[in-house]
């Protein structure tokens, strides 16, 4: 849950439907100390409205941008009409992440006797309202995070242990075609040489090899981020290409259009 008590207007934020009357939603904000917000019946959907609760019933979670707040009043506005299918998603992903986090926090203050709370005021201040990029950062160059973060050793090795335990970063996936040929009496553990070098060992890097059908093999890499997947499939290609132009034999590397995250 972010520091500021109050959202902004323009916000996005994660809703509970407490009540519904005729012509407008009653909602908790989950993200804010359950602070009350109304959505009016013009804010619902778009187009004509006949009955209210064909689109929003009591218990349900919704997704709504802020159109205005009132603090004094204690009032909040809330339409639910300009929030897009992907907005939504991408929003309720977001939110299950921080409850995870905050939930890590927990355990990281469990291990090294530390104030949880006292934690995540000190972590909001170097990341603003979101906890869960605290746990990726550690996972993706721990010595850089830790460094910022200041941290005392004790709950350091405890957000490093915790985050480990339960962050899966995602990986992307790229391919290509390695076309190599030899016309060597030998040609055949020529070209098993060359696979075998297109095999390097690299941390957090899948390499597989799929064979296709002379003088073609399907060669894919899995990976962190495309950057690293796109600097291992090139040394896996030109590996295989060397050994086989070493050997007077032919090597060529076709590079298929990414494929995307997994």
């Amino acid at each position: 849950m972010p520091e500021r008590e109050w959202p902004e207007v323009g916000e996005l934020v994660v809703c509970t439907v407490t009540e519904v009357r005729d012509f407008t939603a009653v909602v908790s904000l989950d993200e804010y100390n359950e602070h009350e917000g109304l959505i009016p019946i013009a804010e619902i959907a778009r187009g004509w409205i006949k009955h209210i609760r064909d689109y929003v019933r009591e218990g349900q979670k919704v997704v709504c941008k802020v159109l205005s707040v009132n603090t004094s009043r204690g009032h909040i506005d809330l339409s639910l009409k300009d929030v897009n299918e992907h907005q939504h998603k991408d929003k309720i992903h977001e939110w299950k992440n921080e409850q995870k986090a905050q939930k890590w926090i927990g355990f990281v203050a469990e291990q090294s006797g530390c104030s949880a709370e006292d934690l995540t005021k000190k972590l909001y201040r170097e990341y603003g309202d979101d906890l869960y990029p605290v746990f990726e950062d550690v996972m993706v160059d721990e010595e850089a995070t830790l460094k910022k973060l200041g941290l005392d050793s004790k709950v350091a090795k405890a957000l490093v242990t915790v985050a480990s335990e339960n962050v899966k970063l995602p990986k992307v996936t790229i391919s290509g075609t390695l076309i190599l040929t030899s016309n060597k009496p030998d040609g055949v553990n020529i070209i098993r040489r060359a696979l075998r070098s297109a095999q390097p060992a690299i941390d957090d890097v899948e390499i597989e090899l799929v064979y296709v059908g002379a003088p073609k093999y399907r060669i894919k890499v899995t990976a962190p981020d495309y950057k690293s997947a796109e600097k291992a499939i090139n040394k896996a290609a030109n590996a295989a290409i060397g050994v086989v132009e070493r050997a007077d034999g032919k090597g060529s590397f076709i590079r298929k259009q990414k494929t995307g995250a997994k």
